[in-house]
């Protein structure tokens, strides 16, 4: 059977403080997760009983074994989970000071097994029949990856669902302008993009919200999602139609994971047949709820949980209606 939500790029382990307030020169303990962006939307939307697959490399050491004990353990088929021979498996240490500094540090050089993707190596017919497919701006920051990414979008030809992460992180570029031609290729290929105010300027040249989505839309997408931080999420569909969904109020913890717990629910709204507006509130409330935990992979919520996220109500006030 198709996956319904295949990812492919970064993957690693997050180390994270159990310390917060305090830098890593002085912290003391850590908790290891899983980590990598469209790794953890693969979690996020295994979390809503979707079948869900990533496309990614490890390197040949103890933490890939981690990588894909815990992919299993969280139900997401690790088949596509390679090993290359050039680099370990990528750390990632951060900083927790809540509610809106959260210093990343990528221990991915000279460069990560992620990136040494190669096109013979994809499954092109998995890839064609996902439910959704969903690719990321660091794959496409250097080769092979690059190529891989790309032919996979070419063979994929807007089947189904595509969704471009637009996921700027310049520390893997040289700069944007490089970026901004690479993304430009990948837009064409794909339905739905997604980014951030700083992302979609990479992409689009364009920092105003809305001429953002006007500019993601003539690249060639058929939805366009905005995330604004504090003023919420803006989202706009081809036939010009606009939806604006506030933000959900929440005691931000580490929002890291925040932008892939988004990404999981957004995949689960889109494969349910939801409309905009209902998609992205739902994808809305997802990220609050991980912003407001530590961890980004076992922090995914259910979709019983989003629903009451959403409806200001708690699990145990769903079971005693039930009653």
């Amino acid at each position: 059977m198709p996956f319904e939500v295949l990812t492919m790029g970064r993957v690693g382990v997050d180390v994270y403080p159990l310390q917060t307030g305090v830098g890593l020169a002085e912290v003391t303990s850590f908790g290891k997760y899983l980590g990598g962006s469209p790794t953890n939307v693969a979690v996020a939307a295994a979390r809503y009983g979707r079948a869900s697959a990533v496309i990614t490399k490890t390197g040949r050491d103890p933490f890939g074994d981690f990588v894909r004990s815990a992919l299993d353990g969280y139900g997401v088929d690790s088949r596509f989970v390679g090993t290359s021979r050039i680099a370990p498996t990528p750390v990632t240490f951060c900083e927790i000071f809540p509610p809106d500094d959260f210093p990343l540090y990528f221990y991915r050089l000279p460069k990560a097994p992620d990136l040494d993707i190669r096109p013979d190596e994809l499954d092109l017919e998995s890839i064609g029949g996902a439910g959704v497919f969903w690719i990321t701006g660091t794959g496409l920051s250097e080769e092979p990856s690059r190529s891989a990414t790309l032919a996979a979008l070419a063979h994929r030809a807007k089947s189904g669902t595509t969704v471009f992460d637009l996921d700027w992180r310049p520390t893997f570029w040289q700069d944007r302008g490089q970026a901004r031609v690479y993304y430009a290729e990948a837009l064409r290929h794909t339905t739905v993009a997604v980014g951030n105010i700083d992302e979609c300027e990479v992409a689009t040249g364009e920092r105003e919200p809305h001429a953002a989505a006007k500019a993601l839309l003539t690249a060639g997408v058929e939805l366009a999602v905005v995330k604004q931080g504090p003023k919420g999420v803006l989202a706009v569909d081809r036939g010009g139609s606009a939806v604006e969904i506030p933000p959900v109020p929440v005691d931000v913890v580490n929002g890291l994971g925040a932008g892939d717990a988004f990404g999981g629910a957004l995949c689960h709204g889109l494969l349910s047949g939801w409309d905009t507006r209902r998609t992205v509130s739902f994808a809305n409330a997802a990220g609050a709820i991980v912003a407001g935990r530590l961890a980004c992979s076992d922090a995914m919520p259910t979709e019983a949980e989003v629903e009451a996220e959403l409806h200001g109500t708690t699990e145990d006030d769903d079971l005693q209606r039930e009653v």
